[in-house]
């Protein structure tokens, strides 16, 4: 899904966490690292929660463990690419299996 909003691309997407033990430390490590390259404003939700998806924390504490769906939202030029990258995270399981 995208949709224009004052000039700026918006992205919204839905996965499900498809790694064994989810976002622990090193997945959310990897996903801050992935999408500091871009420029785009990234939240990650789970129900009610909104965190930055540039924060280790602020993932950590969302609890997304095997099997839970998550939404990711980013704003900016280059948001579709920085959603892409999180699509890419996911289905190889962080590379972790």
């Amino acid at each position: 899904m995208s949709e224009k909003k004052n000039s700026k691309a918006r992205f919204t997407r839905e996965f499900k966490i498809l790694n064994q033990y989810g976002i622990h430390a090193r997945p959310a490590a990897l996903l801050v690292k992935t999408l500091s390259r871009f420029k785009a404003d990234v939240t990650v939700e789970k129900g009610n929660v909104r965190v930055s998806g540039k924060s280790i924390m602020g993932l950590m504490t969302l609890e997304a463990y095997f099997g839970v769906v998550i939404r990711v939202v980013a704003e900016g030029a280059d948001a579709e690419q920085a959603v892409d990258e999180v699509q890419k995270l996911i289905e190889h399981k962080f590379y972790e299996e």
